[in-house]
């Protein structure tokens, strides 16, 4: 039997390897709570494998810092209290001074999960916890897509801003009123923006999430409210950060430059409709 022997080029190896689509390559992207959980999921998605260059966001600036750090790819970070219209006004006239636009905003900041707060039915919760909420989730996301929309809209580039919210949302829950409120009127907020701005080339997505494994929610379940989530979904697991991470990546991306307003369900088959 003859062996004939084939040269490998490994430039073109490397050409092909390196080459790769890079979904949002050139994008400036800012996400607020990025610095653990769903939100450091999409930084890292965005950042390493989609080429944008991300802005890490957090409260605290030490750990927006820390958490650019384990990143590869483009970072930078900033330190912003989304209940702060004084903290935002500050933090976002020196991240438009470093890079003169914003392509896309995620509005991922939200308010930790509380099992005081949760586990209580509409009728005993209380009207403070409720106020808590919405002042992060929803308030905090109208104040940051007011500053982010009018630097899209002077730098005539569009952009896209995609805001997180949860299942409960849509179909109602047993529990957690003051959160299913929060997270309904962040698919108000997508809907307004997309028919309001959609001409100058603004879009929105709303990502609406069932049981994700994130430090905030998982590690504070107990076996038995774990192994009774994963049930919920058709898939019968928890969803990963990464998956919500990936959704996030494509709707921000050129890919759906002809889709706006649209509510992403990413639940594992828990609800369909």
């Amino acid at each position: 039997m003859l062996h004939q022997s084939v040269a490998i080029d490994t430039n073109s190896i490397w050409f092909i390897l390196s080459s790769r689509i890079l979904l949002l390559d050139g994008k400036v992207a800012l996400i607020t709570g990025s610095t653990q959980g769903i939100g450091l999921a999409i930084a890292k998605e965005f950042a390493e494998h989609n080429g944008a260059t991300v802005i890490v966001c957090s409260r605290s600036k030490d750990k927006a810092r820390r958490a650019a750090a384990l990143l590869n790819g483009k970072t930078d970070y900033a330190s912003i209290d989304v209940t702060s219209d004084a903290s935002i006004v500050k933090s976002m006239t020196k991240v438009l001074a470093s890079h003169k636009h914003i392509d896309i905003l995620v509005n991922n900041a939200g308010f930790p999960f509380e099992r005081k707060i949760w586990y209580k039915s509409l009728d005993q919760i209380s009207i403070t916890a409720l106020k808590d909420i919405l002042e992060v989730d929803t308030v905090g996301s109208v104040r940051m897509t007011k500053t982010v929309i009018g630097s899209m809209l002077a730098s005539k580039r569009g952009g896209v801003i995609v805001n997180i919210s949860s299942t409960p949302a849509m179909y109602g829950h047993f529990e957690g009123a003051p959160y299913t409120m929060a997270k309904a009127a962040i698919v108000a907020l997508t809907k307004h923006i997309a028919r309001e701005y959609g001409k100058r080339n603004i879009r929105a997505y709303t990502l609406m999430l069932g049981n994700i494994a994130t430090e905030a929610t998982y590690k504070f379940m107990t076996r038995e409210e774990r192994l009774k989530g994963a049930q919920e979904a058709a898939m019968k697991r928890w969803g990963r950060p990464e998956e919500v991470a990936k959704v996030a990546a494509c709707v921000s991306s050129d890919y759906f430059s002809f889709a706006t307003g649209n509510t992403v369900v990413i639940d594992g088959g828990a609800e369909m409709s």
